[in-house]
């Protein structure tokens, strides 16, 4: 079976800025689109939610216009909420990680993606990486590595799908 990807709003969200910003590459945003058509590409209802809470951008404009709605899916399911719980008790024992940082990351998406990812079997795609030595954030990679929740970056999913960009 192949590998189903769940994508963190940092992968939109770098995307946008920088190198498949909407004017210079137009096939990587079909290409997310195709795959999800695929039933291989999919994000979670709370990372809709950070994006949409971006303003009024081109990413914003995409997301509403362009990505149906089939592409997040919900996060109000028993297996993904026992998940976020057991993660969320394992962030706020971890003695290496301040207070702010447990409170941010309990505020975003991040926990509720590894959740779905765990309870379903999709690999995160994020451009996070683990820090074992982290203090003022929770990398999302750290939680995955503590839960067995398999995660990579955007570059290698575009070269599983086989995505090209002429």
């Amino acid at each position: 079976m192949p590998t189903r990807y769940l994508l963190d709003a940092n992968t939109f969200i770098e995307a946008k800025r920088r190198y498949y910003a909407f004017d210079i590459c137009p096939g990587f945003w079909n290409a997310l689109l195709a795959n999800h058509d695929g039933r291989r590409l999919w994000s979670i209802d709370q990372v809709r939610d950070e994006l949409l809470r971006g303003g009024a951008d081109e990413l914003t404009q995409w997301v509403d216009a362009r990505v149906p709605g089939s592409l997040f899916l919900p996060t109000a399911d028993g297996t993904v909420i026992q998940n976020f719980a057991l993660m969320m008790t394992w962030v706020q024992n971890q003695p290496q990680f301040i207070p702010a940082a447990k409170a941010e990351f309990a505020s975003v998406a991040d926990g509720w993606l590894a959740a779905y990812a765990k309870a379903r079997g999709y690999t995160v795609i994020t451009h996070e990486v683990a820090r074992p030595d982290a203090r003022k954030r929770v990398p999302l990679p750290n939680v995955c590595d503590a839960f067995g929740v398999p995660y990579n970056d955007t570059f290698n999913m575009l070269r599983d799908f086989g995505s090209r960009f002429i």
